[in-house]
């Protein structure tokens, strides 16, 4: 199985998993262009289309892709009914597909029916986890998406997490800002500017170097709350992930 990033927009990913006949799954196709060009060029078999929420840049190329291959079953969550999405996928289902199998978890928090995909080691996230980072909240509360992240951050060690874009650079810069003695965020903000500067991917990541560096994901750590009781006293870990998250979202 190969796992091919797609770059699209100006920072993000379209994931393809390619199986060794050159079937493939594609997820989140926020335009067609690329993906298409790909396909072409590496002679694929498109199976089917995963989404994980609404938005358009990640379901903007699903009326293309569907054209060029009319048998194309479109997953997705409610939300994305109006987007193209032909078979509606829920919480706990499991997806079967030739050679593939998807466990379907909800994550809102970025939307209100943000939507996850694992086969094992792969975690196709959408906007729900970033590296060194999070979604913003658009339609979900903080107490949501504190538990989406708790629930990503179950799956094991070795998970790869897919997320769509690209935002590597400046979750880090935020890391650092609130923690900037913490040697594992540090190596990792200087290792990403190392491959940013050469215009290199940072993504995918690996879970359990993510648990490390993402302080969305580390809401119980003694140094974060130590920074936090600087400000105020926060008792529970949702209302330090709501901290967090405001403090990100005005980050300059």
């Amino acid at each position: 199985m190969n796992l091919i990033s797609i770059p699209a927009f100006q920072d993000n990913y379209i994931w393809v998993l390619v199986d060794d006949a050159h079937r493939c799954i594609i997820v989140d196709p926020g335009e067609s262009t690329p993906v298409l060009h790909a396909i072409k060029e590496n002679g694929w078999q498109p199976e089917a289309i995963l989404l994980t929420h609404h938005h358009n840049d990640h379901v903007g190329g699903v009326p293309e892709l569907c054209a060029h291959f009319p048998h194309l079953v479109v997953y997705g969550p409610k939300e994305t009914q109006d987007k193209g999405a032909t078979q509606i996928v829920e919480d706990g289902e499991k997806i079967l597909i030739p050679g593939w199998e998807f466990s379907v978890f909800a994550t809102p928090g970025h939307t209100s029916g943000h939507t996850c995909y694992y086969s094992n080691p792969y975690l196709f996230c959408g906007d729900t986890l970033f590296s060194g980072g999070c979604g913003r909240l658009f339609e979900g509360t903080p107490a949501q998406m504190h538990q989406s992240l708790q629930a990503i951050n179950a799956l094991p060690d070795d998970t790869l997490i897919c997320c769509a874009h690209e935002y590597t650079l400046g979750n880090m810069k935020f890391a650092v800002s609130l923690l900037p003695e913490d040697r594992a965020i540090q190596d990792y903000y200087q290792k990403v500017k190392e491959l940013r500067a050469k215009n290199q991917k940072t993504l995918p990541v690996i879970l359990k170097n993510e648990r490390e560096i993402n302080l969305f994901l580390r809401t119980d750590d003694i140094d974060l709350i130590n920074k936090i009781n600087q400000e105020t006293i926060l008792k529970q870990p949702e209302e330090r992930f709501a901290w967090l998250r405001s403090k990100k979202d005005n980050f300059r």
